[in-house]
C-alpha cells in the first residue's frame, strides 16, 4: 500500500526556517521531520510513498538523490569521480517524487498523484506531524468501517497550563499541559480509497475542506480516535519542543528502534 505525503506548503507560520526549504525539511535532531513521518509507517511495513511537492520541492529530490551522502561515511576519489559508501545506512523504501505545482492546493496536489496511485487503497499524511498512531489499527478500523475515508481524530495539548481551584481559591490541580478543550481535530493519517478522488473538484480547493466536506455530508468519512501523543511542526516553538523531546531520548513518536 502506498503512502502519500503533503510535501508542497510554504510553511509561512515557521518563515525562520522555511525561507530556506520546505517546511518538510525542516530538522528535528538530526534528520528532517519527513524523515520521521517515513520511519512512522516504515516500522508498520508501509515502505513505498509518492511525496506530493510544491515549494523549493527541489530541495527534497536532492535530499533523496543524495540519501546516502546525508546518512552514510562516505569516501570521494576525485581523481577517479568515485564514491564509495561505508556502513550504509540505506531505507527500504521507494520514493516517488511528484512535482504538483507551487500553489496548488492540497486536495488540487492529491488529485494531480492520481496516476501513481492507481486504483488501490492508500494512505494519505501531511508532511509536518508526527505521533505514535497505530497504523496497522488504522488500517483495519477503516476497513471495518467500509468508509471512503478515515480521517484520524486527535485532541491536542493546550498552549497553556490549566489550574482547579477550589471555592476558597486554593489551586487543587495543576496540568501543565492539558488536552486543550476536548475537541476532536484532523490529525491527518489517512487511509482513502480511490474513489474519493472523484470528490476533488479542481487544482484550487482543499482537501479539508472540499472533498472531506462532501465526505461527511454523505456520510463517508470515519474518524479513527487516537488517544496518544500527536504534534504538528506549525512553529518555531513546536520544532523546539519536538527537538528537546528526540534529544532527551523521550519522542514518544519514535516507534522504530
Amino acid at each position: 500500500m502506498k503512502v502519500v505525503i503533503l510535501a508542497g506548503g510554504l510553511g509561512t507560520r515557521i518563515s525562520e526556517e522555511s525561507h530556506l526549504k520546505p517546511k518538510p525539511m525542516i530538522e528535528i535532531g538530526e534528520h528532517p521531520i519527513i524523515w520521521h513521518i517515513m520511519k512512522i509507517y516504515s516500522h508498520y511495513g508501509f515502505n513505498d510513498f509518492i511525496v506530493c511537492l510544491g515549494y523549493k520541492g527541489y530541495l527534497i529530490k536532492e535530499y533523496f538523490a543524495n540519501y546516502f551522502l546525508h546518512n552514510s561515511d562516505v569516501t570521494i576519489d576525485l581523481k577517479k569521480n568515485s564514491v564509495e559508501i561505508h556502513d550504509s545506512k540505506a531505507e527500504s523504501w521507494k520514493v516517488t517524487l511528484v512535482d504538483t505545482g507551487l500553489t496548488t492546493a492540497t486536495g488540487g496536489r492529491v488529485s494531480r498523484i492520481r496516476k501513481y496511485i492507481g486504483n488501490e487503497t492508500f494512505m494519505l499524511t501531511y508532511g509536518d506531524g508526527v505521533g505514535d498512531i497505530a497504523i496497522s489499527d488504522l488500517l483495519t478500523f477503516h476497513k471495518r468501517h467500509g468508509k471512503l475515508v478515515t480521517v484520524t481524530a486527535v485532541q491536542p495539548p493546550g498552549r497553556f497550563g490549566a489550574l482547579c481551584l477550589d471555592g476558597s481559591e486554593q489551586v487543587l490541580s495543576f496540568d501543565e499541559k492539558p488536552l486543550g478543550d476536548r475537541a476532536w481535530i484532523n490529525g491527518g493519517f489517512f487511509v482513502v480509497e480511490p474513489r474519493a478522488l472523484d470528490y476533488i473538484m479542481g487544482d484550487g480547493e482543499a482537501w479539508e475542506g472540499g472533498a472531506l466536506t462532501r465526505l461527511t455530508t454523505e456520510g463517508n468519512l470515519a474518524a479513527f480516535r487516537h488517544q496518544g501523543f500527536w504534534k504538528p511542526m506549525d512553529t518555531m516553538r513546536d520544532k523546539t519542543e519536538l527537538e528537546e523531546q528526540w534529544h532527551s531520548g523521550q519522542a514518544r513518536w519514535k516507534v522504530w528502534e
